[in-house]
């Protein structure tokens, strides 16, 4: 099972709201029990797939944080993967990062980011379901990684 739950309620940077807005820490609750439901399934290969969040700290480390930039898109975003049974994924096309100087001082970013570093995207209804998808590099590399035991 490649399990890719929403991540809502679990990933950092939504979890300020927690303290902010009545009745949604207890969302995040719920969404870490689907967690524990799914890494708890009588499947032999699990992973789990989320950004960076309360999974971390709440559950357990990731066994491995990727990149978009790893698997051929021009893009950063940390991924976490959980894996039982199933070994970390190699990284198949690396994509070397622009340099620019931001505030004095050289940094590295990705095509999808401004040049403070966060996600280029404007604002919009559909910015979520956009910054959701799964790169298809990464997918492919599951596949072919994972798909033949």
């Amino acid at each position: 099972m490649v399990a890719h739950p929403p991540c809502t309620y679990l990933c950092s940077s939504g979890l300020h709201y927690n303290l902010k807005r009545p009745g949604r820490a207890a969302l995040t609750e719920e969404a870490l029990k689907f967690v524990q439901k799914l890494w708890d399934a009588p499947i032999t290969r699990i992973a789990i797939e989320n950004p960076i969040g309360c999974i971390s700290t709440r559950m357990a480390k990731p066994s491995q944080i990727i990149q978009p930039y790893q698997f051929g898109h021009d893009a950063s975003k940390s991924t976490c993967l959980w894996l039982k049974n199933l070994p970390t994924l190699k990284p198949t096309a690396l994509i070397a990062p622009k340099l620019m100087v931001y505030r004095g001082r050289e940094v590295k970013r990705w095509g999808n980011q401004t040049p403070h570093g966060s996600n280029n995207l404007p604002p919009s209804k559909d910015r979520w379901k956009i910054r959701s998808l799964t790169y298809q590099g990464i997918a492919n590399a599951m596949a072919e990684q994972w798909g033949n035991p």
